[in-house]
Formats: structure tokens, C-alpha cells, sequence
């Protein structure tokens, strides 16, 4: 268990890991109630959702490891929670950025 400490469940991953299942299954539901054709955007390829989805993922991980490079990881705030504490790192205003990227993803693309 001592290799993998630092593989820590935290509230971010699983907000993030929560926010993906939820994400999926809209996405199935829509393609089970609302077939789609191809579209074409502003890169000039037919995408369907999923394309999107993908596009928006990859766009999300390397606004997230430009972010950790570039202003790295900093606690912005601390939220007191009774006893404990939970310590609001930077890395959610990535987070912010990255969701709306995607909505211009799924908007433009």
C-alpha cells in the first residue's frame, strides 16, 4: 500500500470522477432519445457527441498540466468544516476554464 499513498481518493477526483459518470450517462440517454447526424464545425470534420466529448476531455487534461506547470497548486482559500478543514487549491479555477471550453466545444466544434 506504501507505493500507491499517493494515489489518494480526494473530494477533487471524485467530484471529477462523479462529474464523468453523470456526463456518460446524459450522453447515452441523448443517444438513445435524440439520434444525431454528424455535424460539421469549425474544424471542418463531421464530429457526433462523443467526438466532442473526447475533444473536450483531452482540451480539459492539458489546461489542467499547463496550469500545474505554469501557476501550479496553491491553496486559494480554506473552507472550515467543523474540526477539519477543506483547502481550495488553484486548480479549480482550471477546472472553470476547462468547463467552459468544453461548452464552446460542444457549441463550435
Amino acid at each position: 500500500m506504501e507505493n500507491i499513498a499517493w494515489m489518494a481518493w480526494t473530494l477533487p477526483t471524485a467530484i471529477f470522477f462523479g462529474l464523468l459518470a453523470c456526463t456518460l450517462a446524459v450522453m447515452t440517454w441523448l443517444a438513445i432519445a435524440y439520434p444525431e447526424a454528424e455535424r460539421v464545425g469549425v474544424l471542418r470534420i463531421p464530429t457526433t457527441r462523443g467526438d466532442r466529448l473526447f475533444i473536450s476531455l483531452i482540451m480539459a487534461a492539458v489546461i489542467h498540466l499547463v496550469w500545474i506547470g505554469v501557476v501550479g497548486t496553491d491553496t486559494l482559500a480554506t473552507i472550515p468544516l467543523g474540526e477539519e478543514s477543506i483547502d481550495l487549491s488553484s486548480l479549480w479555477l482550471a477546472t472553470v476554464i476547462s468547463l467552459v471550453s468544453a461548452v464552446a466545444i460542444f457549441r463550435r466544434v
